[in-house]
């Protein structure tokens, strides 16, 4: 059994597959698991909007080794499910009984001049690092006003959670340098959060006003340079940080399958995450359109994400051993949007009906950020199958 990812999606596949197999009695040595992913790490990718990423990495080691799961640092380049067969980076090519990709989505960068050359990302944690260490640099150089100033792009929920974050990081960088600190969150949508519904809204608007932060709306950039960006209003505006957080899409290796895919490049998949169309391959997280229920689609987050591997690990191993699976469903959707040093806002269902906010809302989001959504660090084997059980959690 092969996992593509080392994401939410792909690291709960592997640990549920390995459960599984504990729990049916395989002998070892009977199925090998094994992660193929670019980096030895789980990241908490969504956790990089925040200043403080010391706890964001994971070493794929202290989760994978102790339940008998190997990993391959590469990267994927190639799928031939007729074949099942995976071709990486390095030219090896290697077979699989079972497939599960989980190789997650990416922010979608489109072709604006200057944009790759000089914008920024939270997408990575290299991103996220790179732009930290680009804001230190301006920090430390001769102030101006356009050092201070960035610029967001995108008013969906990291945009949001991104220039809410980035004054109180702008003021502690440049308390001495004698200039305002300025985040100015641009999006071509005629009001920001444009999916949070209209309940959430007006809480968003407070919040990015409580924190400083300036909106540009119904407006696109229309370039990047190192200076600022223009936008198609005609107004430019001097910034010398363009972060770009506006749309996303699944993993390109989603192509490699010849099956249809969705307007975000996902692939359909069945109530046992099995993919449409391609035997032996499964998916997870942001590169599967999982049904929730009879009305909505999985969305690319952790929530679905995390759940979703689960249960494809554990589907993968009942199928190998021609043991019943298991149908996922989740019968609830809850969104906590970290809105900064002005709180946060928590709510639940698909219309998004605001349930608290501030302080209380704030308190939700960070036993999220920092407990809810990390695997044990305890390097325990009983504790990692016990946290892989195909169960879902309750409302946070």
């Amino acid at each position: 059994m092969v996992v593509i990812g080392s994401g939410f999606a792909g690291l709960w596949a592997a640990l549920g597959a390995a459960r599984r197999l504990d729990e049916l009695a395989v002998p070892a040595g009977t199925v090998d698991i094994t992660v193929l992913s670019a980096k030895p790490f789980h990241d908490i990718r969504v956790r990089n909007y925040e200043a403080d990423l010391s706890t964001c990495r994971i070493p794929l080691a202290d989760l994978l080794d102790p339940v008998g799961v190997a990993h391959v640092a590469t990267e994927v380049t190639g799928i031939d499910s007729g074949a099942r067969t995976i071709t990486t980076s390095g030219g090896v090519t290697c077979g699989y009984d079972r497939l599960v990709l989980a190789s997650g989505s990416h922010v979608l960068k489109p072709a604006i001049p200057g944009l790759r050359e000089f914008g920024f990302d939270v997408d990575t944690y290299d991103g996220a690092l790179a732009l930290l260490q680009h804001l230190r640099k301006l920090a430390d150089e001769a102030p101006t006003q356009a050092a201070a100033t960035v610029v967001v792009v995108g008013a969906g929920l990291t945009g949001i959670e991104a220039a809410c974050e980035l004054p109180k990081r702008l003021r502690a960088l440049f308390s001495a340098a004698g200039v305002t600190p300025r985040v100015i969150l641009v999006d071509r949508n005629p009001m920001v959060g444009s999916d949070m519904g209209s309940s959430a809204r007006p809480v968003i608007e407070r919040a990015l006003s409580h924190n400083g932060v300036e909106t540009r709306t119904a407006v696109s950039v229309t370039d990047v340079t190192k200076r600022g960006v223009s936008l198609s209003s005609g107004e430019e505006l001097q910034a010398a940080t363009v972060v770009w957080c506006a749309g996303m899409r699944a993993s390109s290796l989603t192509e490699q399958l010849p099956v249809p895919r969705d307007r975000l490049g996902r692939v359909e998949v069945d109530d046992y995450l099995r993919v449409v169309a391609a035997p032996a391959v499964f998916a997870a997280g942001d590169v599967a359109a999982a049904r929730m229920d009879d009305e909505h689609l999985s969305v690319m987050s952790c929530q679905h994400g995390r759940p979703m591997g689960r249960y494809a690990g554990y589907n993968v191993i009942s199928d190998l051993f021609h043991e019943p699976m298991l149908a996922l469903r989740i019968p609830w959707y809850v969104t906590v949007l970290d809105l900064g040093p002005a709180g946060a806002v928590y709510t639940e269902g698909w219309d998004r009906a605001v349930v608290s906010v501030g302080a209380q809302a704030k308190e939700t989001k960070q036993t999220i950020n920092t407990r809810r959504i990390y695997p044990p660090l305890t390097r325990s084997r009983a504790d990692l199958l016990a946290a892989a059980a195909p169960d879902l959690q309750a409302r946070p």
